[in-house]
């Protein structure tokens, strides 16, 4: 038993020193620690601890937003609803990125060629045509289009799921049973049926690196240029209506929209978007979205449930009819390989009767819940489509299922179908890509250099855009920081401690602090803070020369500055890139987290008795260098910004489908900011740091980027300090010979000049 007791005691001390392999061995709880802190008592890893509590704190946020929504949709009055039901409308399109003109038309066009004849198939009482019309610019909606001989008046958009092809509804080709060939169905009992092509998700590796679904790809371009692969076919849809809509006769055209699984969640939306679509059905998607990290990536919405559930698009609709079918959805389990792992399940039947019994509560009550057999059934049922023929004004049940079309084109071409829907999508990235610098120019025009005190007033707009709809901001009082620290390393020169800072229940700040010894009773120092990058810890840059870092914070505190190296919470690959994916249906980024870290690490400095609270810097390399272009704004105790191995055309390396350099082909999923674009490239970003001094440290053979578009994008800032607000030596950039990594020299003796720290002698 004593042997034992030994044992475990030796083995509990061993893997204490090994969570802390640089903490001094001497360190004893109470007398150890930084002055008026408490002591650090936690063991393990305290970046997964960081990370895991960060999970917990964005989980019960997805949570309480369904409350939260509430407050944006005034129920007062008849008039007050309607106003914000246009507001929401209109915040809907933006989130969704339908902000584009459509192109009007006065007929669909019939594709064909020598090969293949534009009637490529007959029914029980319908002809079907391969069909194409008009939408945004050169951007196209294509699909079948099924005549009925004897149309009853309605027309209905159908919409098939992503991994089904228009002639597979329509049942000209197979992988759909034939009682859910819901397009045929329509089509048999008299309506004029619309059936558009939707992106499928067939997996490719991009430009030789990530595995992405063919949505995957199109969604990360289209996001950061604050268009969506949604809207692009919520567009296509929208226009077919707009066409439909047209009055004809004496009779007003009656219009729905049938879709199942991704087709569904189309038809929600865009029910929820357009009065003039008189019903819609919904099969295998109305839910909750409480879990949307969970699905495919190109679901991702930025800010979709700070508003808007399903529940509430479903109120959105009402008093027309909406119809639920509560059946068998598309299930889909997507590998990480680069692109976002991703898990697509049938709704459960007890949460879509939760999630209408909600919209019930909101309004929503001309709803028709259909469910086919458990829940689990096949789309399509007679029950569903009789509800929405019915609410077209069409009255009775379903005619009987006729026989199978005839297919009279032995070749569909459905692969060049998809490609050329692809490449038009793309193309229409790439050209708002090459136009978005225009749109920065007018959205930044309201930017006074007239003078340094008009600057700093306009100039205040444009932080908190950048705060509440680009990054996101937790509307949340911070804690008490309760500090707590122990010394962890003690050289010849300075001490190093672990801190922790309480910052939101479940969320804390954690960094080392170096101490240089140096210090003489009652002098303050000034600080930087030392970022390190992807998968990094503080750890990294303080001790061990770290091939990207040498140790930077350690040999500024050598120098004589204070340092605090952070720990971001960019580790751990998919656990750190989900709650990105947790964040953004709140409107809310990783840097909604790590600015009020941030913020609470730079006022608990500026209160320590050894620091001036007026000269803390902050010097970031890779990630850490992102963070140097976002934190300072985000952050104003931050007097001074250093990006160094990040700085370039931000939104080209975003968004560019034809750089090599591009996060397009990466496994950085989370990396993409909505509608960066339309607003802050690294130049804009750079404008709300200043004026403050800004520099940049770039190495010739850092393939983040090529030179001349590090070049391209400082010389806009150069511009602006130099030109405009006349600050010149604010703004600096220095060139090195060298790859991904701190050259430390330069940036050093920017750091003496601008936070007034003399160079000793020997440096």
């Amino acid at each position: 038993m004593r042997k034992t007791a030994k044992w475990m005691g030796w083995w509990a001390a061993t893997v204490l020193c090994a969570a802390f392999a640089a903490a001094d061995d001497s360190a004893v709880p109470g007398r150890d620690r930084l002055e008026g802190t408490e002591w650090l008592d936690w063991q393990g890893d305290l970046a997964r601890r960081m990370v895991d509590g960060i999970d917990r704190f964005l989980l019960k946020q997805l949570e309480e937003s369904i409350e939260q929504r509430s407050s944006l949709w005034d129920r007062n009055s008849p008039e007050r609803f309607a106003e914000s039901l246009a507001a929401n409308r209109q915040r809907l399109a933006h989130i969704l990125g339908v902000r584009d003109e459509r192109r009007t038309f006065d007929a669909l066009e019939l594709v064909a060629t020598t090969a293949q004849p534009a009637l490529v198939g007959t029914g029980s009482g319908f002809k079907i045509y391969a069909v194409r019309w008009p939408v945004i610019r050169n951007i196209h909606g294509e699909g079948l289009w099924l005549v009925p001989d004897d149309p009853n008046g309605a027309t209905i958009i159908a919409l098939p799921d992503a991994d089904q092809t228009p002639e597979m509804i329509a049942g000209l080709a197979p992988g759909v049973a034939f009682e859910s060939q819901f397009a045929r169905r329509l089509a048999e009992n008299g309506c004029r049926v619309l059936v558009p092509v939707l992106i499928n998700r067939e997996l490719q590796s991009r430009n030789g690196r990530a595995v992405l679904t063919n949505r995957e790809y199109l969604y990360r371009s289209a996001f950061e240029l604050g268009r969506h692969l949604i809207g692009y076919e919520l567009q296509k849809v929208l226009a077919a209506v707009d066409w439909l809509a047209r009055p004809s006769g004496d009779r007003a055209p009656a219009i729905g929209v049938f879709g199942y699984g991704e087709g569904g969640m189309l038809a929600l939306y865009a029910g929820a978007l357009d009065p003039r679509i008189e019903a819609i059905g919904v099969s295998g998607h109305f839910g909750s979205r409480q879990t949307i990290w969970q699905h495919p990536l190109d679901r991702n919405v930025f800010g979709l449930l700070e508003r808007f559930g399903d529940a509430e698009l479903a109120a959105m609709f009402a008093p027309r009819g909406l119809i639920v079918e509560v059946c068998r959805g598309p299930e889909i389990e997507l590998p990480g390989q680069g692109g976002a792992p991703a898990v697509l399940k049938s709704p459960d039947p007890a949460e879509v009767r939760a999630e209408l019994a909600r919209a019930q509560n909101l309004g929503a009550t001309s709803i028709d819940r259909i469910v086919v057999g458990d829940g689990r059934g096949e789309c399509g049922s007679d029950a569903a489509l009789a509800k929405l023929i019915n609410r077209l004004g069409i009255q009775g049940p379903v005619r009987t299922a006729g026989d199978p079309p005839q297919a009279l084109c032995p070749d569909f071409a459905t692969d060049t179908r998809q490609q050329r829907q692809i490449a038009e999508i793309d193309a229409d990235s790439q050209w708002l890509l090459v136009e978005s610098p225009y749109v920065r120019q007018e959205f930044m025009k309201r930017l006074d250099t007239s003078s340094m005190e008009a600057f700093q007033r306009s100039q205040q707009w444009y932080r908190d855009f950048f705060r509440d709809e680009v990054i996101g901001c937790f509307d949340l009082q911070r804690l008490p920081p309760a500090a707590r620290s122990r010394k962890s390393y003690d050289t010849e020169k300075w001490t190093g401690y672990e801190v922790v800072l309480d910052v939101f229940p479940e969320v804390f700040a954690y960094g080392i602090l170096i101490v240089p010894k140096d210090l003489r009773a009652g002098e303050r120092r000034p600080v930087v803070v030392c970022q390190h990058g992807l998968e990094g810890r503080p750890q990294d840059i303080v001790q061990g020369d770290h091939r990207a870092y040498h140790d930077f914070a350690a040999k500024l505190a050598e120098r004589g500055f204070v340092t605090f190296s952070p720990q971001n919470l960019y580790l751990f690959g998919d656990d750190f890139r989900t709650l990105q994916r947790k964040a953004n249906p709140m409107k809310k980024t990783l840097f909604s987290i790590m600015a009020p870290q941030h913020q609470q690490i730079v006022d608990w400095l500026g209160g320590l008795p050894f620091v001036d609270a007026g000269r803390i810097g902050f010097y970031g390399l890779s990630y850490g260098g992102k963070s140097a272009m976002r934190l300072p704004v985000l952050v104003p105790g931050y007097c001074l910004s250093i990006c160094s191995a990040d700085f370039n055309d931000w939104v080209w390396k975003n968004a560019s489908t034809r750089a090599p350099h591009s996060y397009v082909w990466t496994g950085e999923y989370e990396i993409f900011e909505f509608d960066l674009g339309s607003t802050f490239n690294y130049a804009e970003m750079a404008a709300l740091i200043a004026p403050r001094p800004f520099m940049v440290e770039r190495g010739h053979f850092d393939g983040v980027a090529p030179d001349e578009r590090v070049a391209y994008e400082f010389a806009k800032v150069r511009h602006l300090y130099n030109a405009r607000l006349s600050i010149g030596d604010r703004a600096e950039i220095e060139w090195f010979a060298g790859p991904h990594t701190i050259h430390g020299q330069g940036t050093f003796d920017f750091l003496h000049r601008h936070l007034n720290w003399p160079r000793r002698e020997s440096e």
